[in-house]
């Protein structure tokens, strides 16, 4: 996979979750996947949204073994080791949080993600 294919297929997902959550602007959207990652019901479940097409994330659990596999196919190869780490590194981050009302683990994974991985990549 080049970074222009996983750059068109993130896009993909985003146009799909993005008119689910009208107070998510396109320049929210932009800072999330800049790494700045806000905390709020939106924005959060804008996170949950495409975490949840990326199969990363199911009824609020961090769903391993499926994101890793994603990962082979979504990612150049030169993303793949540091990529590999820090999904182990965050496998914990959704523990004990609950879903409703606020989609808190998926900001929890994303923001955990965003720490353990340099080259941060989000649709």
């Amino acid at each position: 996979v080049t970074e222009e294919q996983m750059r068109s297929a993130g896009k993909l997902i985003r146009d799909v979750c993005l008119p689910k959550y009208p107070k998510v602007t396109v320049e929210v959207a932009d800072a999330i996947q800049m790494g700045n990652i806000p905390y709020g019901k939106d924005s959060n479940c804008y996170i949950n949204c495409i975490l949840e097409m990326m199969q990363s994330i199911k009824k609020g659990k961090f769903q391993l073994d499926a994101t890793l596999k994603q990962m082979e196919i979504m990612l150049p190869d030169s993303y793949k080791d540091e990529y590999r780490q820090g999904i182990h590194l965050c496998k914990d981050s959704t523990v004990g949080l609950k879903n409703a009302p606020n989609c808190d683990p998926a900001q929890a994974l994303l923001s955990c993600l965003k720490s353990n991985i340099k080259v941060f990549v989000f649709p």
